[in-house]
């Protein structure tokens, strides 16, 4: 037999695997459908660049991916200098600010905004009140999760919604055609900058005041910075104590936005960083797109605290996810897969991993599950990360063996399921809170 050329072998380790049971979804998860790309990626005006685009850049930006067809930071100290490792140093020391306008703001406004919005999401949107927000998810009819915004209730009559990595815009405004509220939907020339960090609440105060001490978690406060009108939010994709400015009329006013956040925080030593997924795993929240899509239910990756039993009236995908709730409490096993935290061995993981790495089972033999969000914890001393694995293997103990990939290695190493969050959170989100009252719920 003709020996393989590398460049053979090389396609050989790209093919998607097969052995991962994913018997419940149409279009299975393509394990190992990244993998490195020896091959010009090119970029054409099907992408956006963001109003903080060339700001980012100035500020030494060097690489990005794309998020919601907008050009997304993904890295500002170099690898030799450090790499994401630096930033997360900063990040739990100090005070960081991500470029995060990916976070496109789709508007739902008019008499009907709470209504249409209490149809299209989980939990209760009459429980949010003007000038508060809350993590939500909306689930198609199937209960598979189509997004995982943020929700701001700037106005009785208006939200925004500030989305994850899916379009959501088209799909609302398919909602409406059939449902005929009265609302209009539209994305809105608004784009927010994440200020993340324990020293975040002394900067956001020298910008905008005292006042900012008394944002509740989830709370909002408008305020004006270099002339520039915005909506300030606790919020973050961190687990630390952090903010969101959400610059209106962006397009126009980003500048005054970033400079001015740059000059204040020259004092409490601001790095701008790329958004830290490190940080945000040990924290234990997902990213859209890498640990969860639309065939993914909230019962399977540690969102059942979203799908309140008392919530009155229809929304999209109830009936699916009420029935996958019985079936659970009744001891059944809807889903080959489910979400679950682990710790394993390795070298550190210290940089974006380019592929879904595959699960074994203690034993080896074939795939089990898949790697989605790994990286490496300096508190903890370990590799870290999200995974699926068999439904009935979810518990905290369970050993795996995960398969890491060359630059790691190569080698397959022992892994175990740990609780999560990873590490304790300075602002504990929704679940971590409904989970220490012994609650699946919030609302």
């Amino acid at each position: 037999m003709k020996e393989k050329t590398p460049l053979q072998i090389r396609a050989a380790a790209a093919r998607h695997n097969t052995s991962v049971d994913q018997s419940n979804r149409r279009v299975p998860i393509n394990l190992r459908q990244s993998g490195p790309t020896p091959v010009e990626m090119l970029i054409s005006t099907r992408v956006r660049k963001s109003p903080y685009w060339h700001l980012s850049f100035e500020s030494g930006c060097w690489r990005a991916t794309v998020y919601n067809r907008v050009y997304h930071p993904r890295g500002y100290q170099r690898m030799d200098e450090g790499g994401a490792m630096v930033e997360y140093e900063a990040l739990v020391n100090h005070v960081t600010m991500w470029n995060v306008a990916v976070e496109r703001q789709i508007q739902v406004k008019g008499p009907d905004a709470e209504k249409f919005v209490d149809f299209v999401i989980t939990r209760s949107a009459s429980l949010i009140k003007p000038m508060r927000g809350k993590y939500v998810i909306l689930c198609n009819e199937e209960g598979g999760i189509l997004n995982d915004p943020v929700l701001l209730r700037v106005a009785e009559d208006e939200f925004w919604f500030s989305i994850s990595d899916s379009d959501l815009e088209f799909w609302m405004r398919g909602v409406n055609i059939g449902k005929g509220f009265d609302v209009t939907i539209a994305e809105i020339d608004v784009c927010p900058v994440q200020i993340q960090g324990p020293k975040s609440e002394a900067l956001m105060s020298d910008l905008f005041g005292s006042a900012v001490s008394d944002i509740p978690f989830y709370g909002l406060m408008e305020g004006r910075l270099n002339g520039a009108d915005v909506i300030i939010s606790q919020t973050g994709f961190t687990g630390e104590k952090g903010y969101e400015i959400y610059c209106k009329n962006a397009t126009v006013d980003a500048e005054k936005v970033w400079y001015g956040v740059l000059e204040a925080g020259e004092k409490h030593n601001l790095m701008v960083i790329a958004p830290a997924h490190h940080r945000r795993i040990a924290a234990g929240i997902l990213s859209w797109g890498q640990d969860i899509d639309q065939e993914v239910s909230p019962f399977q990756c540690n969102l059942a605290y979203q799908v309140p039993r008392d919530k009155e009236g229809d929304y999209i995908g109830k009936a699916a996810l009420e029935k996958a709730r019985d079936q659970i409490e009744a001891g059944a096993s809807p889903y080959p897969l489910g979400m679950v935290g682990i710790v394993f061995g390795g070298k550190p993981v210290i940089d974006y991993a380019n592929d879904f790495w595959l699960v074994y089972g203690e034993d080896g033999g074939d795939a089990v599950g898949y790697v989605t969000s790994p990286w490496y914890s300096p508190e903890l001393e370990t590799n870290i990360a999200l995974c699926h694995v068999p439904w009935d293997g979810r518990d905290v103990g369970t050993k795996y063996k995960v398969a890491l990939p060359e630059e790691y290695g190569g080698e397959i190493v022992d892994a175990e399921v740990v609780e999560i969050p990873f590490r304790p959170s300075v602002n504990p989100n929704s679940r971590e809170v409904a989970k220490a009252r012994g609650s699946d719920s919030v609302d």
